[in-house]
């Protein structure tokens, strides 16, 4: 099997109601887990590494995890870079073997956005590599991208069209109301559907792709707090709003604080009821399974992509 682009698997999720999970990876044991459920449930699979795990992990040794990935278990990856930040790094990333960049020209105005896109695509598309862009702002935090909730701008349907036009990038995140980190609603979660079909509808051939998109499992968050620390006011995106968003032209669903919390969790739990040991893989290896069995949960009933490889 082999390193693959998205653009084949985003073409058949566009034909159906189901989207492709993006999941961040920092380790092994993370890259096992994702990759086990996605070989158990015949599902397109997109690794995503972010500036936080580059600097945690180094390139290098990410891309070679993913390799291994798909030697030992015969599965086809896209490995993507998530929320890059400026020309030289998707450069970087394109050269280093990464089949899928992004790059995040959110924060800039429209036209600065345009430009640094257009050069993004240019470059890597001469590499046959796909490109992500975003248009809106998300609340919340991404590593060095940081949007106060009250200046977060949705996604302008007229504006998404000129920029998939413009740019001719590959896919586009879009900002209808979900949040980085551990989402914190204030009141009743809500999601601009009517805006989402807006956009899809205007560019219905451009696969779009929901950050944020954590649901923040409360069995996870639960289990965190009753062996030891605290995660307070945590609120994730329902599982029934990633199901809605899918039928509109979402075809990539980005998922990284729900691996986080399923890993702590079970670490936490771990060492609470064995304080005697200190072999890493004694607890390192039921976080594994816990990342497995989070990521066969969102595969098989939030996303829907089970058996469509």
């Amino acid at each position: 099997m082999a390193l693959i682009t998205t653009e084949e698997m985003f073409k058949k999720a566009l034909a159906s109601d189901y989207a492709i999970g993006a999941f961040n990876v920092n380790n092994m044991e993370i890259v096992q887990g994702i990759v086990e459920a996605a070989k158990s449930e015949k599902a397109p699979l997109i690794l995503q590494v972010s500036a936080g795990a580059r600097n945690y992990a180094r390139p290098a040794y990410l891309v070679k995890l993913v390799e291994a990935a798909i030697l030992d278990a015969e599965v086809d990856v896209a490995l993507h870079l998530d929320h890059g930040a400026d020309f030289e790094i998707c450069k970087k990333c394109v050269d280093d073997g990464f089949t899928s960049v992004m790059i995040d020209g959110s924060k800039y105005p429209f036209e600065e956005n345009i430009a640094l896109t257009k050069q993004v695509v240019d470059y890597a598309h001469d590499h046959g590599v796909v490109v992500e862009a975003e248009l809106g702002k998300l609340a919340g935090v991404e590593y060095d991208v940081k949007v106060d909730a009250r200046n977060a701008s949705f996604t302008v349907p007229s504006e998404a069209k000129e920029f998939v036009e413009r740019t001719g990038v590959d896919s586009l995140a879009v900002a209808i109301g979900t949040s980085h980190g551990a989402y914190k609603f204030s009141g009743t979660p809500y999601l601009d559907f009517k805006r989402l079909a807006e956009i899809h509808d205007l560019i219905p051939d451009t696969p779009l792709v929901l950050h944020g998109a954590s649901t923040v499992i409360p069995e996870f968050v639960d289990k965190c707090n009753k062996y030891g620390g605290k995660i307070p006011g945590a609120q994730g995106v329902p599982e029934d709003m990633i199901k809605e968003a899918c039928k509109h032209g979402v075809c990539k669903v980005n998922i990284d604080t729900d691996l986080r919390l399923a890993m702590t969790a079970e670490i936490r739990k771990y060492l609470v009821e064995h304080p005697e040991e200190f072999d890493p893989r004694k607890y390192l290896g039921p976080a594994r399974d816990a990342i497995r069995e989070m990521v066969t949960h969102k595969i098989r009933d939030v996303l829907n992509c089970s058996n469509t490889k």
